[in-house]
C-alpha cells in the first residue's frame, strides 16, 4: 500500500509490516493538520485536560480505534485503513473540523517500549491539508488549540512553555524546512512511512528505534556501549534541547 492508500503488489514499507510479538493490542490514529501562514507552515495541536492520556499535553488530534470505524469497507480493511477513518472522526469529535480520509497521507507508525505495561497502543500518523472552518474543541478533549510552526512549538518545549511527548517532538522535528504547507504534504507522500519500535534507554534518557546500534541490546540489563557503534536511531532526552540523532544506517533508511 503506498502512503495515499492504493494498493499495491510490492513489499509493503517498514511502517506498515504486520504487527510483531512486541506490538500492542490497543490500535490509534492521530492526525497532522496543515496549513499555511505569513511565516511559513504550520499544525495544529491541541492541549489535553490535567487528566487521563497526556495529561496536560501538547498534541496532535486523534485517539483510539472504535468498532465502527471498520464498517463499510468494500471487503476486509488494513489495520492502517481503518486508522484512517478513525482519524477522520477524531479531528471532527475533538476539533470539529471536516476532514477527508482520502487526502490523509500515512506518515509514521509508533510502537511504545516494551517498559510501558499500561495501555500500550500502537498508533499511525497521517498528514493532511487543514479543512477550511472554525475550531470547535470537545472540552472532554481539549482546553486549548493553536496553529503553530513545527520549530516554534519545539522552541516552547526547550523553554518549557509547552509540554511534548516523545512522539509529538519527533514528528514535530521531521516536519521542520519546508517552504509551505504542500510541499510538507508532497514530501511526506514521496517518502516511505517510518516505524518506530520503541525501545529505552533509562539511564541515558534516551529512545532508540530500529538502526541504533544499541538497539538490540537496549533491553539486555548491559546493553551495548555507544563507544562500539556509531550509528544512531535515537532521541536524546538527557539534554535539552532533546536531540534527534540519525547517523549512519539510520541517516540512510
Amino acid at each position: 500500500m503506498t502512503n495515499d492508500g492504493t494498493r499495491t503488489s510490492a513489499q509493503p514499507p517498514r511502517a506498515l509490516a504486520q504487527p510483531s510479538d512486541e506490538d500492542t493490542d490497543l490500535v490509534a490514529a492521530t492526525v497532522i493538520l496543515a496549513r499555511d501562514s505569513a511565516n511559513g507552515p504550520e499544525v495544529l495541536l491541541i492541549e489535553r485536560p490535567n487528566r487521563g492520556s497526556f495529561a496536560g499535553a501538547w498534541v496532535f488530534p486523534g485517539g483510539k480505534l472504535d468498532p465502527e470505524d471498520a464498517d463499510g469497507f468494500d471487503g476486509e480493511p488494513t489495520e492502517v485503513e481503518v486508522a484512517r477513518r478513525a482519524g477522520v472522526r477524531e479531528a471532527w469529535e475533538e476539533t470539529g473540523l471536516v476532514t477527508n480520509e482520502g487526502d490523509y497521507v500515512t506518515f509514521s507508525c509508533w510502537v511504545p517500549p516494551a517498559m510501558i505495561a499500561h495501555r500500550r497502543i500502537r498508533t499511525w500518523f497521517f498528514v493532511a491539508p487543514a479543512p477550511e472552518g472554525e475550531l470547535v474543541l470537545s472540552e472532554a478533549e481539549a482546553v486549548d488549540a493553536r496553529w503553530i510552526r513545527p520549530e516554534d512549538a519545539i522552541d516552547l518545549h526547550t523553554k518549557d512553555e509547552f509540554s511534548l511527548f516523545p512522539p509529538t517532538w519527533v514528528t514535530l522535528a521531521d516536519l521542520t524546512g519546508f517552504a509551505d504547507a504542500a510541499a510538507m504534504i508532497a514530501a511526506s507522500r514521496a517518502s516511505e512511512p517510518r516505524q518506530f519500535k520503541s525501545r529505552s534507554l533509562s539511564a541515558q534518557k534516551a529512545l532508540l528505534w530500529e538502526g541504533d546500534g544499541a538497539y538490540e541490546t537496549a533491553l539486555d540489563a548491559t546493553p551495548r556501549p555507544d563507544s562500539e557503534t556509531t550509528d544512531r536511531n535515537r532521541l536524546d532526552m538527557s539534554v535539552t534541547p532533546w536531540v534527534l540523532q540519525r547517523v549512519g544506517a539510520s541517516a540512510r533508511a
